[in-house]
């Protein structure tokens, strides 16, 4: 008899890459653009992970509905022209991390995929400039979701495997992957290499601190 499917889900900005350097200076330009006082680093890292709507409404809660969306069209202007101008480099893998969605690919049992905050179109070139294409068989982007924590995504990234809630991992570095994890009912993995602090990971089943230690804290999970 076969193993019953496992299904692994991953965050994609502070957990598979670091973007972070993009993502300060996309939004550094969007504000700048409206003459508008540009959060610092902490804050515009904090919504790392939200849809872009629901970011500029935690960064610039003083805008009106338009200025938000004007930052919102802003920021993904400059984080394209980025990505057009550095190609992979804009949002480099973090150490360990290809080889452990190599490691994991190969388990036939094992179905991985995204859940990101990110836009469709962000979110294909970045697979496509880091080769990742074969791996992912379920991608969920904010285009078609609620924002985190919202469970639609794994909702929906479990309807398109058929893995049951038990079977299925979110892995994240912010509070918002793990509270998702929690309202679809599976479990979460955290990060410590991303932009949430170790504590805002609270609801986690574990915390790794390297990707090395990925597997066995999947093993644990299911066993």
């Amino acid at each position: 008899m076969s193993a019953p499917l496992r299904l692994v889900l991953f965050d994609v900005d502070g957990t598979l890459v670091d973007s972070q350097g993009s993502i300060v200076a996309a939004m550094t330009a969007s504000f700048e653009a409206l003459s508008q006082p540009v959060p610092d680093r902490a804050a515009i890292l904090s919504i790392v992970g939200l849809s872009l709507p629901n970011a500029m409404a935690q960064l610039a809660p003083q805008n009106s509905d338009a200025d938000q969306h004007r930052l919102v069209e802003g920021y993904k202007q400059a984080y394209h022209a980025q990505r057009l101008e550095q190609g992979a480099a804009s949002s480099p893998l973090y150490p360990g991390a290809r080889a452990a969605i190599e490691a994991l690919h190969s388990v036939p049992e094992i179905l991985l995929g995204v859940a990101t905050g990110k836009s469709q179109r962000g979110l294909d070139a970045l697979i496509e400039a880091h080769e990742l294409e074969r791996f992912f068989v379920t991608r969920q982007v904010a285009d078609h979701h609620p924002s985190k924590p919202h469970p639609s995504m794994i909702d929906t990234a479990r309807a398109e495997t058929g893995v049951t809630a038990a079977a299925t991992v979110m892995i994240g570095d912010t509070r918002f992957d793990m509270d998702m994890a929690k309202a679809a009912g599976v479990a979460g993995i955290g990060v410590a290499w991303g932009y949430h602090d170790r504590s805002a990971l609270d609801g986690a089943a574990c915390i790794i601190e390297t990707f090395d230690q990925l597997p066995p804290a999947l093993d644990d999970i299911w066993t």
